[in-house]
């Protein structure tokens, strides 16, 4: 068996059970033409070849790693190029098209569920789908002429995508990038400069690679509104769409990392030895703007990534401490004949395994929740409803507790699935080294965990000045103050109030201190961060429960044991990480500015 368990039967829980996308979703266009038998045939369909053919090639790739021959050509493991042909020759790429490219026209609730199982089975090769992605975008953003130059082929010939924004000097502070762009004669523009961390930058499957370049026009002012973003293709696509001649964007080296082994992250060098040719995308300079269309997509896709990683080591922790039997049940400790157990009837290993079930699966819910979210801007959108701006607000507040706190959770959470494997997990015997190695990354892409929070802060809940904030812990009080889950979950009930109240006092604590200085925010952003994603996602896991509930009397066998299993969850949660917003209430009332002052020769 390869290393990838699914969770598909929480998955379709949060989708058919709780979200309901059946009727919220697939009723109203642009998703009419779908209904939740397809939906749930899709889901068992892309699990079954996630497991049988994604997850085949993880760990090969990983031990293999990438070739490159130093004159800019990247070449991929053969077992990841199997798992990548199989999943174009399946179809797979079109899910997420909408009808009129061809592809099935999935809302975002099913596509985000969907990679999840892609992103569990094989992080790098998830990458290598960014193509279809980067299509969308073009679709949406580029003149007619770009759209006919680029798309189909893009679809129909299954070409790469990257996004291309980070300069080695610059890091994070993309404003502060150098690559420059000179407009030619003929339209086009003649783009300079070095990029670094460029995801899947070069690799030798398909026939051409689309590139969304962020640079500097020349005599544009500094800072991010300064940039704009140009298509840049591997090949060059003459205008009738024909492939011309190699273009002069080329991959001069590869990171070595940590993990994600099999994923190309090159340093990809500009114009050096070839012009490099590049269009302006939509004939509009509105960089930034453009690009943040591809980056919120990656932001979503590294929190899901992360939820899915915690949620197959999860499974695989849960199954070996089914199976390892090791030492006497601990009231039998001092009795030498006493038999050896299962390790999962340790009270230590069985906290280990509810902290990681409440865990994955709140962290899930969170992610399907957003997604949903986005589902009903296009549902709202399409007919011109007003609300569709307001939920494209929460979507934005919600991005950030999806990426920064999943994954920066998500890492300590796989550190706590090796445990429970003890030293077998810290050897490649087990896939659990791998998880972790793969998944660190996530806390540090796409913008690390602190600038998650301070996007949180400053512009998604300063930007209207908290309105969409207090919107969504008014439908957390709704829950807290209702009867949902009758008198079984009434001191769930409870604990949702206190920690709501506690997120109140946090956020009211660092509005007052922000009169004094914008540090307090540097030195509480994370903590106000993950606060607040603890708190949905305890509104989440209680909502959960309360369905659960409901259906426990009726309920038998499995599905009996999956929904006692939802109420536990809940249950774990308000006993166990809500308390733990109270500590961070009164650290954030308590906290000044002192360790400012302390001086660097003090490190």
């Amino acid at each position: 068996m390869h290393h990838y368990k699914s969770n598909r039967r929480d998955i379709e829980f949060n989708l058919f059970e709780f979200l309901d996308v059946g009727k919220t979703t697939f009723g109203s266009p642009p998703f009419d033409h779908l209904d939740q038998d397809t939906a749930q045939q899709t889901v068992r369909e892309l699990e079954k070849f996630c497991v049988n053919e994604l997850a085949a090639s993880w760990a090969a790739s990983d031990r293999e790693g990438l070739g490159f021959d130093g004159q800019g050509n990247v070449t991929l493991p053969p077992a990841l190029k199997a798992s990548l042909k199989a999943w174009y020759a399946n179809g797979w790429d079109r899910m997420e098209m909408p009808v009129h490219m061809d592809g099935m026209g999935a809302p975002p609730s099913l596509v985000w569920a969907g990679f999840e199982m892609i992103a569990g089975a094989n992080a790098p090769a998830a990458f290598y789908m960014f193509g279809a992605f980067l299509a969308r975008v073009i679709d949406r953003l580029g003149t007619d002429d770009q759209k006919a130059r680029f798309v189909r082929a893009m679809v129909e010939r299954n070409w790469g995508g990257t996004m291309v924004l980070t300069e080695p000097d610059a890091g994070s502070d993309v404003g502060a990038g150098r690559t420059r762009a000179v407009q030619q004669a003929d339209g086009t523009w003649h783009l300079e400069g070095v990029k670094r961390f460029i995801t899947n930058g070069d690799y030798d499957l398909p026939e051409n690679i689309v590139h969304l370049v962020l640079a500097r026009p020349e005599g544009a002012g500094a800072g991010t509104k300064g940039l704009s973003l140009f298509i840049v293709p591997k090949v060059w696509v003459e205008a009738d769409g024909t492939l011309g001649a190699r273009n002069g964007i080329v991959c001069t080296g590869l990171e070595h990392k940590m993990g994600i082994k099999a994923s190309a992250t090159c340093e990809m060098t500009l114009g050096e030895h070839t012009p490099c040719r590049g269009l302006l995308m939509g004939n509009v300079h509105d960089g930034i703007r453009q690009m943040f269309h591809v980056i919120e997509n990656a932001r979503m896709a590294v929190g899901v990534k992360s939820v899915a990683t915690v949620s197959t080591a999860y499974l695989n922790a849960l199954a070996y401490a089914k199976e390892r039997v090791q030492g006497p049940d601990l009231l039998r400790a001092m009795d030498k004949a006493a038999p050896r157990v299962r390790i999962i009837e340790h009270p230590d290993v069985k906290r280990m395994l509810m902290h990681l079930k409440a865990h994955a699966e709140g962290m899930r819910a969170l992610a399907l929740f957003t997604a949903h979210v986005q589902d009903k801007v296009e549902v709202l959108g399409g007919h011109g409803d007003s609300r569709a701006s307001e939920l494209d607000r929460r979507n934005d507040l919600l991005l950030p507790l999806v990426k920064g706190y999943c994954s920066d959770r998500g890492y300590d959470l796989l550190g706590t699935a090796l445990q429970i494997f003890g030293g077998s997990g810290y050897c490649q015997d087990y896939p659990m080294e791998q998880y972790i190695r793969d998944q660190k990354i996530d806390t540090l892409y796409e913008g690390t965990t602190h600038i998650q929070a301070l996007d949180l802060f400053f512009r998604k809940i300063a930007r209207d000045m908290g309105e969409t904030l207090r919107g969504l812990l008014a439908e957390v009080q709704q829950s807290a103050q209702g009867d949902d889950g009758g008198d079984a979950l009434a001191a769930e009930r409870q604990a949702l109030s206190r920690a709501l109240n506690d997120v109140q006092g946090m956020f009211g604590a660092i509005m007052g201190k922000l009169s004094e200085s914008g540090y307090h925010v540097g030195l509480q952003g994370n903590r106000m961060l993950i606060a607040l994603a603890e708190l949905i996602v305890g509104w989440l896991l209680f909502q959960h429960a309360a369905i659960a509930q409901s259906k426990l009397e009726s309920a038998s066998g499995a599905d009996a044991d999956f929904y006692r299993g939802k109420v536990e969850s809940c249950r774990y949660w308000s006993r166990h990480v809500f308390p733990g917003l109270t500590l961070a209430r009164k650290l954030v009332e308590q906290g000044t500015l002192e360790l400012l002052d302390v001086p660097e020769r003090c490190f």
